[in-house]
């Protein structure tokens, strides 16, 4: 599975009260969080998002509370990928749980710029940059979670 689309590009410690702050968190439904994704760190975010764009950040993605509102909010705004240094570990698993697929790779965070076209071949773990004609080497998925990530997550693969 392939994904390609354009970069969003944070720092360090993006806490989960900054890419969904508590005051929208009145729902669950993943429409209505998407509007408010990024909002106090980047508030032109959810109107410049387009299906399958990428988020790159560098270390400690997600930290913060342990709620699944964070990731779901993501995948919800179209995002298809994020690419960070290290991600908090309850967001990391609450990502898989809901099928969004995270990596982690230090050297495309470090090479890759806001606004760049990048190419995520998850099955292999490679990430091509198309602006720069550049390949960085992500740790692939096992296959259990390609399969978890295939099925839209595991509560869905459960039931499949």
């Amino acid at each position: 599975m392939k994904k390609t689309g354009k970069v969003f590009k944070y720092g360090d410690n993006v806490d989960t009260d900054v890419i969904i702050p508590a005051r929208y968190l009145n729902t669950s439904d993943p429409n209505e969080l998407a509007k408010y994704c990024m909002i106090d760190i980047d508030e032109d975010f959810i109107k410049n998002v387009k299906k399958d764009d990428i988020i790159v950040a560098n270390k400690n993605f997600g930290c913060g509370s342990s709620r699944e509102h964070a990731p779901l909010a993501i995948k919800a705004a179209g995002v298809s990928c994020v690419i960070a240094k290290t991600f908090a570990r309850i967001f990391y698993r609450n990502s898989i749980n809901i099928g969004l697929p995270i990596l982690e790779c230090p050297e495309a965070v470090d090479k890759i710029d806001a606004g760049d076209e990048i190419e995520v071949n998850f099955v292999e773990g490679k990430i091509t940059n198309l602006t720069k004609n550049e390949t960085y080497q992500a740790e692939p998925f096992p296959e259990f979670m390609q399969k978890l990530i295939s099925k839209d997550g595991l509560v869905n693969y459960i039931k499949k």
